[in-house]
C-alpha cells in the first residue's frame, strides 16, 4: 500500500525543523523577525513543502525538480541560520542543533531522489542478459554520475563556522 504523503519521514523531518525554527523565531524582536526571521521562515517552511509537492507530482522529472527546489531551500535555511548565529538571535550551539538535523534531512532527501530515480528505471541495476554497453555522450552526464547532494555539500553544510562574536 502506497503511504500518504503525511506519513514521508523526510516531510516528517521537515516539518520538525521547520517548527522548532518558527518557535524559536516567533520569540525575536520586531526587527530581526522581519529582516531575518521571515526569511529563515520561508527558506525552512519551502523544504517539506517542495517534498510535498514533489510527492503530488506525475512525472519523474517533475519530482526530481521539486525535490531540487527542496535542496536549495535547505541550503538557504543554513544561510539564514548562520546570519541569525553571527547577529547573535540564536545560539551557537542552537544553531548546530538545526545544522545537524538538516544535515540528516539532505541525506533524507537523497535517499528519496535515489526512491524515485529508481523506480524510473528499475531494471538498471539488474544485468539482464548479454548487452552492449550504453554509449557515453559528454553532454548528458550518465545519472549515477549525478548526485543529488555529493558528500562535500553534506560536509559543508555540517561544518558550520562556530564562532562567539
Amino acid at each position: 500500500m502506497a503511504l500518504e504523503f503525511e506519513e514521508l519521514r523526510v516531510l516528517q523531518q521537515a516539518e520538525e525543523v521547520a517548527d522548532g525554527v518558527w518557535k524559536q523565531v516567533s520569540g525575536w524582536e520586531v526587527f530581526a523577525r522581519d529582516t531575518v526571521g521571515k526569511q529563515l521562515v520561508r527558506a525552512v517552511d519551502s523544504i517539506g513543502a517542495n517534498v510535498a509537492e514533489a510527492y503530488g507530482r506525475f512525472h519523474y522529472g517533475e519530482k526530481l525538480q521539486c525535490l531540487y527546489y527542496a535542496r536549495g531551500s535547505l541550503f538557504e535555511t543554513k544561510y539564514w541560520l548562520n546570519r541569525a548565529r553571527e547577529r547573535t538571535l540564536m545560539s551557537s550551539s542552537g544553531v548546530q542543533e538545526q545544522t545537524t538535523r538538516l544535515t540528516d534531512l539532505a541525506r533524507q532527501l537523497n535517499s528519496f531522489a535515489a526512491m524515485i530515480k529508481s523506480q524510473r528505471h528499475p531494471g538498471r541495476s539488474q544485468a539482464k542478459g548479454v548487452r552492449e554497453a550504453e554509449p557515453e555522450y559528454a553532454a548528458q552526464p550518465k545519472e549515477a554520475e549525478d548526485p543529488f547532494l555529493t558528500d562535500q555539500g553534506l560536509h559543508w553544510l555540517e561544518s558550520a563556522p562556530i564562532s562567539n562574536t
